[in-house]
């Protein structure tokens, strides 16, 4: 993760809420991801990376994240 900041002005250019009323879970947390990585490329972009570049990144960073996931089991008891 990068250097956490005092200044929000640059989180407030780039970090868009995502509304949480009149949303089921599924679409929130949808929703969520969708401006997560529009807020990240809009910073990519502006940081002079190009559209290749940037989705190269992101699929890299999606893809790892996906590989280490590992589903907790239920326990039996629940």
């Amino acid at each position: 993760m990068s250097k956490k900041t005092d200044d929000l002005s640059d989180h407030d250019l780039f970090v868009t809420e995502f509304p949480k009323q009149n949303f089921g879970i599924v679409d929130y947390l949808q929703g969520r991801v969708h401006f997560a990585l529009l807020d990240q490329m809009k910073l990519m972009s502006t940081s002079g990376m190009t559209k290749i570049q940037i989705k190269e990144t992101i699929i890299s960073t999606v893809t790892e994240i996906i590989d280490n996931f590992e589903p907790q089991e239920e326990s039996k008891n629940s």
